[in-house]
């Protein structure tokens, strides 16, 4: 059954910005995009890589190791090497935390 995870204070993490949460074995992405919050499996679908260490730009996260691209509202790829989508979760906002969906 689905739950609502804390996962980090919003001061945090900048705008235009992606940060790693670890959470029962698990890796996820955390992102924040004009002060809106997003969530994603941690690791890209390519090569496993974190893309915590990625770039964020708008609504697309790269990854580091290949420049793969993801949108990080759905987890649909958008360039090469990429082709397999990233799985999303979703997240809020409440009390200044982030929460995600798990």
């Amino acid at each position: 059954m689905p739950q609502w995870i804390d996962a980090a204070a919003m001061d945090d993490i900048e705008d235009e910005d992606v940060m790693r949460f670890d959470h029962d074995g698990r890796t996820f992405a955390i992102y924040r995009v004009n002060d809106a919050v997003y969530a994603s499996d941690g690791l890209c679908t390519h090569e496993h890589v974190h893309l915590s260490e990625g770039f964020v730009m708008d609504h697309v996260i790269e990854c580091p190791k290949h420049n793969g691209r993801f949108d990080i509202r759905d987890g649909r790829p958008l360039c090469a090497p990429v082709c397999e989508k990233l799985q999303t979760y979703p997240a809020k906002v409440e009390g200044g935390r982030i929460f995600i969906e798990i």
